[in-house]
């Protein structure tokens, strides 16, 4: 008789879980509490714009996503960013200035002084630090680089990939990879040129060189995908309330469904709920590791979606979009330009574009009436981008706990999770708040945690 397995949250990790494991010949139910898979892959077609309320893309970091989008048959459907999305800006001083991707365009770049490159150039004769796991990204970065490269290049990608605080995030937790550089290879400039052989002899990709992925009806496509695969083995609007043990070294879940309380016997649980909802499922195995679960921040994020006639739009839109560093002093993080990426995101003649306010830079911020908020977001991104009309399509949707920040501490975090699972054998704790928070991470921890089961 096969394991039974039953797995928490139908998002990108609990379906790429279950994947695996009913492949493995287990036997699995997913309990989801909304009535359709993702998580937060939310895809919407509006008046022709097709909108992604969530993740608007992914970076084929590793093998594993080609293998499972062949394996869902979606191979069709996938397709990859357009050569110009590799252009990036940063706004300084109300101007969007290209990110210099090469060293000819380092050199040439008026993102930095020409005291802020030669500080870079001493990078490789900086030594390690005794700061060990307590290191936050900006003191890192200052350490490494120079403050001008944390204003400038990490402060906006913090927050354009966590909306996050550099100031407060780990680079330990938050950022292993460039944390791994110095403390393997004594610096980052080496460690990227040995770090790239060890990546070619995994057949991984680093993040900047990864090719970017959508599909033709959004990022949604993947979990639903995934989900008509798996068929009957997903009970959706099933509200998981406890996990409990019992006397024959098996697990109980007990879920309500339709206003009913229901219960499942399982050899193994794999949760995939967020961290601040999986604290109230196994607070009572252990009450310590609920203190852990609920200290893990999530910051508050809306996603604005605009879209306009490209008439109306004075600026060439021959990139991914630009990112806001906190100096700047305006009132959304960045915006990404939707349409310039992938095809078929809107009508021929229309653009879309799509911001992001909040985050942990500045919770604080929706504070504000939203329509207030939206109005002078609206007067910014108009000056910047040189709109001349007003949107033709404007949606939104509020993340009220967005995007868990891998903070100071966190490896206090992650050590007591560990603790948790050694005692608790047949309980795997997994989800974007373990391992990385992208959409490659979840699909290849997916994989990686449930290896010993």
């Amino acid at each position: 008789m096969s394991k039974k397995i039953v797995v928490l949250g139908a998002g990108i990790s609990g379906l790429s879980t279950a994947y695996w494991l009913v492949k493995k010949g287990f036997d699995v139910t997913i309990l989801e509490i909304k009535n359709e898979p993702g998580g937060s892959m939310i895809s919407k077609k509006i008046d022709g714009f097709l909108i992604d309320y969530g993740p608007n893309s992914g970076l084929e970091t590793t093998p594993l996503i080609r293998k499972l989008v062949e394996e869902v048959n979606l191979s069709d459907k996938m397709i990859y960013a357009n050569a110009a999305a590799s252009k990036r800006y940063i706004l300084k001083n109300g101007e969007l200035i290209p990110l210099p991707m090469s060293p000819g365009s380092f050199i040439r770049t008026k993102l930095f002084s020409p005291g802020a490159k030669f500080r870079l150039m001493a990078e490789p004769f900086i030594s390690k630090s005794d700061d060990g796991y307590y290191q936050s990204i900006a003191q890192f970065v200052r350490r490494r680089l120079g403050g001008e490269f944390l204003d400038y290049a990490i402060d906006p990608f913090v927050s354009g990939v966590f909306a996050g605080d550099p100031e407060k995030l780990s680079v330990k937790s938050a950022f292993p990879k460039l944390y791994r550089l110095e403390e393997v290879y004594g610096g980052l400039i080496k460690g990227m040129i040995k770090g790239a052989r060890e990546r070619k002899q995994r057949s991984e990709e680093s993040k900047q060189s990864a090719k970017m992925f959508s599909f033709i009806e959004g990022m949604q496509s993947l979990p639903n995908s995934i989900a008509a695969n798996l068929k009957d083995k997903i009970v959706f609007n099933a509200q998981v309330l406890n996990v409990l043990g019992t006397n024959d070294h098996q697990w109980k879940v007990i879920f309500e469904l339709d206003g009913k309380q229901e219960s499942l016997i399982a050899d193994s649980i794999i949760s995939t709920l967020p961290a601040y909802v999986a604290s109230k499922v196994f607070c009572e195995l252990d009450d310590k590791l609920a203190e852990h679960l609920n200290s893990i921040y999530y910051p508050p994020v809306m996603v604005l979606y605009l879209g306009y006639k490209k008439s109306d739009i004075q600026r060439k839109l021959d990139g991914f979009g630009f990112l806001i560093p906190s100096k700047e002093k305006k009132h959304f993080l960045g915006a990404i330009w939707s349409s310039s990426i992938f095809p078929n995101r809107c009508p021929d003649d229309k653009a879309a574009f799509t911001l992001f306010i909040g985050g942990a830079r500045s919770p604080q911020i929706f504070n504000m009436e939203k329509s207030k908020l939206i109005k002078i977001v609206l007067s910014e991104f108009h000056e910047i981008m040189k709109i001349e009309g007003e949107p033709i399509i404007i949606e939104s949707i509020m993340w009220e706990k967005a995007i868990p920040q891998y903070n100071l501490g966190y490896i206090e975090h992650e050590s007591y999770i560990e603790q948790f699972e050694k005692k608790n054998k047949g309980i795997v704790l997994s989800g974007n708040y373990r391992g990385g928070i992208s959409v490659g991470d979840c699909i290849k921890n997916s994989e990686l945690r449930i290896r010993d089961l």
